[in-house]
């Protein structure tokens, strides 16, 4: 899957050398990650929403680890305070970075540099407007929305969380229960995107 190129963000930052933000937003195993490593470059930064989970300590204390991935389980302010942030390109600016392999956020292991001229961000919740997620959308120069073949999607998703040591009927269970309801939720906001990219 590939979506449309960055070359006029790149273009953009060039003539003004204001960094260009750049949101993808799909549902769980919508081809985000895919997409953005495929723009990533010598001049264009990658960081994930996904940096932003609360730690699972964190949400069994809250009673969130079953709804892992949901809205209410992520430093959602946080992560516009780090948008903020990166739309500077006076200084280096460190970010987490969500590791699948342990179900955890690493805390400054992504790094967006000065010569970064475009920041590709990516995530389920970029166009929610209920607090604080609303604060996103002002922050991004662009939003691409990944509409995938929804039973292609779930074959994806199932086969990830297979691969992260969920048993084929737990994969299943997560796919149809949580995440379809994120699902839904995200696909809700489509229309407050600049192009949807459907495939």
């Amino acid at each position: 899957m590939t979506g449309p190129d960055i070359a006029h963000l790149l273009d953009a930052a060039r003539a003004d050398g204001r960094r260009r933000l750049l949101g993808i937003v799909g549902g769980p195993g919508a081809g985000k990650s895919t997409l953005v490593a495929a723009l990533a470059g010598p001049e264009v930064a990658v960081v994930g929403m996904d940096g932003w989970h609360l730690a699972n300590a964190v949400l069994d204390r809250l009673g969130r680890r079953d709804r892992k991935g949901a809205p209410d389980t992520f430093d959602a302010a946080g992560y516009v305070a780090f948008l903020e942030r990166a739309r500077s390109r006076a200084a280096t600016v460190w970010a987490p970075e969500f590791r699948r392999e342990i179900e955890e956020p690493i805390a400054g292991a992504l790094e967006v540099p000065p010569d970064a001229l475009v920041l590709v961000t990516e995530g389920n919740y970029l166009l929610m407007d209920e607090a604080p997620w609303d604060g996103v959308r002002a922050l991004l120069d662009e939003v691409w929305f990944l509409a995938p073949d929804e039973d292609e999607r779930r074959a994806r998703l199932v086969a990830r969380h297979e691969r992260h040591g969920r048993s084929h009927a737990e994969a299943v269970a997560r796919a149809d229960g949580s995440d379809a309801a994120n699902a839904r939720m995200i696909a809700a906001t489509a229309h407050r995107a600049d192009r949807i990219i459907s495939y």
